[in-house]
């Protein structure tokens, strides 16, 4: 028996994505399936329930109340029948955004993983799959076992791509390999070597049985010394000390002796084993285990010497391959150094002034999250910035503090945004990584109303929208799903969007008049939503028009943040996605606007995007990803493509008037959107 929270316990309550009837129905149905007079109805209210656990990669605090109860049922059912249940479990235990586990069910938790490992195990050895789903098994084996290589089951390459993509331990940066699974040809280098003294798990783990299944060499003659180092890590246990490339053997060689088709199954384990080489990073120009850029945050990645796969050059034939998608001519990436205030480039042309903005007082700016430009007819523009300190940073555009950094926000601040008002001042709000929310005269910078609010997972994002009545909203959203509408001054929460519930990323306004704007958000699925705030009901669609779907799905393009698009004629909707895809859509029709932006190497991970007008009235996007270090300014009217390789890790970008502003892991400073 482990330690479980009682069913009727009122600590089910402070629980979300949990119902308890829910679990009391399936743990009846396990016992029931387990003495041999259930069937498979448990399969159904378990694939309802898990919807509730692990929502489009969000993990619910009640999870780890409620596994111990069917982790401790599910073991009791034959081997064969629970395949599907351990990966499902493997999912939620490395999902990317896990609240930390509740004190009180931390133990129960614990044991369960535990149990789970084992019975886990025993599901791998009792039936044969087929080699993606057995590979999902394995992975989901590791994971229960503590090893982080367990976290590729989010990032698993698609075996039906040659191509393989690949994020740096070290400055974030994606590499892709083209070609690199085309073929299962043993890389041209030794399998790798487990440490010595290699860390053994105390006895009682249930990996000795994986190693007895693995001690024929069935994939080749080239692939036995491969085959040898996953033995020798199944009769260690898979501690988490064991190298990643190590663990990928493992994974490969089980895929081989257990997956089936046989023949398929083997083809498929020798081109996982080619996961066990090298790749060197294009920005940082290390090289590291194809293992640790499989991995997300890899412990202890270090960089390595063993030889790496050609890759292409980010300057050049990357470079070129965007410019023919975009359909357009472009320009490689451009290195540039400071000299003074000025930003030279690599051919030693200058691009233009840049401004670092002032830290007055130490340690009050650091690194920023959020970003937000507040534009006063007759007042000077501000440029407000805040981040993990919790203070608001308010500058002028050449980055001179204009007050004291304003204390009073409780938590690390997420998101901020202008909010202009109809009698012509124009306020401040942020919001919080627990869900506070706060507005501020940022000419003055004086609170107008204090933090408040407790919204689980804290405010992501949030924009400004007037509507025809005369109103200006403050529209927020969290991870959770909830978007409010509220009156900026007083507090008051006039309205609800997003009826699903879709837990979101990223949220614009994109004005359609002079008095109305829509909401665009994107969710974590990377679905795209419009709602009209005007509308009573949130089901109806008033004026907003959804972005054609078939498009959507014909591009292939999941989309991560959106951004309104001002130009001459009207404001367009931008998307972006996490392979670095830019596409421009019609609000009015819900149709793509051109031929949209192209991906290429270095570009992908999780985007950042603003836009703005060139001095010479031409509309220019700026495209980078989150903890990258290069922009793309992108001028859609002409498809012309600059590139700038920067020395910082960023975080936000906004502008203002003709100038970039970028913020990093250290500070905030500006660029001129066009070179001068």
């Amino acid at each position: 028996m482990i330690a479980k929270l009682p069913l009727d316990s009122p600590r089910w309550h402070d629980f979300d994505g949990v119902k308890v009837e829910e679990i009391r129905v399936l743990l009846e149905q396990l016992a029931s399936a387990a003495a041999g007079g259930g069937g498979h109805a448990w399969r159904h209210t378990w694939t309802d329930l898990s919807g509730g656990l692990l929502d489009d990669g969000v993990v619910a605090d009640g999870t780890y109340a409620a596994l111990p109860h069917l982790v401790e049922a599910a073991v009791l059912l034959p081997p064969a029948e629970t395949v599907d249940f351990w990966v499902d479990l493997g999912f939620m235990v490395t999902a990317d955004y896990r609240p930390p586990v509740p004190a009180d069910v931390e133990a129960g938790f614990g044991a369960a993983l535990s149990l789970a490992e084992q019975a886990a195990v025993r599901s791998l050895l009792a039936v044969g799959t087929s080699g993606q789903v057995c590979a999902q098994l394995v992975l989901t084996c590791v994971a229960l076992a503590g090893h982080y290589m367990g976290e590729v089951l989010w990032q698993f390459p698609d075996l039906r791509e040659s191509g393989l993509l690949l994020s740096c331990p070290a400055c974030g940066s994606d590499t892709e390999i083209p070609d690199f699974l085309e073929d299962s040809a043993p890389p041209s280098l030794e399998a790798p070597r487990l440490p010595d003294p290699t860390h053994v798990r105390q006895e009682g783990h249930p990996w000795g049985d994986v190693a007895a299944a693995l001690r024929d060499e069935v994939l080749g003659a080239r692939w036995g010394a491969f085959e040898r180092v996953a033995r020798d890590v199944a009769m260690k246990g898979v501690s988490p000390e064991t190298p990643g490339q190590a663990v990928l053997c493992l994974v490969a060689g089980i895929v081989g002796v257990r997956g089936t088709p046989q023949s398929a199954a083997r083809e498929l384990a020798r081109r996982l084993m080619s996961l066990t080489g090298y790749f060197r990073c294009w920005d940082c120009e290390q090289t590291w285990t194809i293992a640790d850029g499989l991995a997300e945050n890899p412990d202890g990645a270090l960089p390595q010497h063993g030889p790496a796969p050609e890759q292409k050059d980010f300057d050049g034939p990357a470079s070129e391959a965007e410019s023919a998608a975009a359909g357009r001519s472009g320009r490689a990436a451009t290195r540039f150094r400071q000299e003074g205030n000025a930003v030279i480039t690599a051919d030693g042309t200058p691009w233009g002034r840049m401004a670092v903005f002032s830290d007055s007082v130490p340690g009050s700016s650091g690194g920023v999250d959020a970003l937000a430009v507040v534009s006063h007819p007759g007042r000077p523009t501000l440029v407000a910035g805040a981040g993990a300190k919790g203070l608001v940073c308010l500058w002028d555009v050449d980055g001179r503090l204009v007050h004291d950094p304003l204390p009073g926000h409780p938590d690390a601040i997420l998101s901020m945004t202008a909010l202009p008002l109809p009698d012509g001042r124009v306020l401040l709000a942020s919001g919080g990584d627990s869900g506070t929310i706060a507005v501020w005269n940022p000419h003055t910078g004086q609170p107008v109303r204090e933090p408040a609010g407790d919204w689980a997972g804290g405010v992501s994002a949030m924009c400004s929208a007037v509507v025809p009545d005369g109103r200006a909203l403050l529209v927020t959203a969290t991870p959770r799903g909830a978007v409010r509408m509220w009156e900026p001054e007083g507090g008051e929460c006039v309205g609800r969007l997003n009826p699903y519930g879709s837990p979101i990323r990223s949220l614009t306004a994109v004005p359609i008049s002079a008095d109305h704007a829509l909401i665009a958000a994107s969710d974590t699925a990377g679905r795209v939503h419009v709602w009209d705030p005007t509308v009573d009901d949130p089901w109806a669609c008033g004026a907003a028009v959804q972005l054609n779907s078939r498009a959507l799905a014909d591009a292939d393009h999941g989309v991560a943040a959106v951004e309104a698009v001002p130009t001459p004629e009207r404001t367009l909707l931008a998307t972006s996605d996490h392979l670095g895809v830019v596409m421009l859509w019609d609000p009015a029709t819900g149709a793509p606007v051109g031929d949209g932006l192209a991906g290429s190497t270095g570009t992908a991970g999780p985007p950042l995007i603003t836009a703005g007008t060139t001095r010479g009235g031409h509309t220019v996007l700026v495209i980078g990803t989150r903890h990258g270090q290069r922009l793309r300014l992108w001028e859609p009217e002409t498809g012309k493509v600059q590139h700038i390789a920067l020395e910082v890790s960023l975080t936000c970008l906004a502008t203002t008037g003709a100038d970039l502003i970028v913020g990093h892991d250290r500070g905030v400073f500006s660029l001129p959107l066009t070179r001068r």
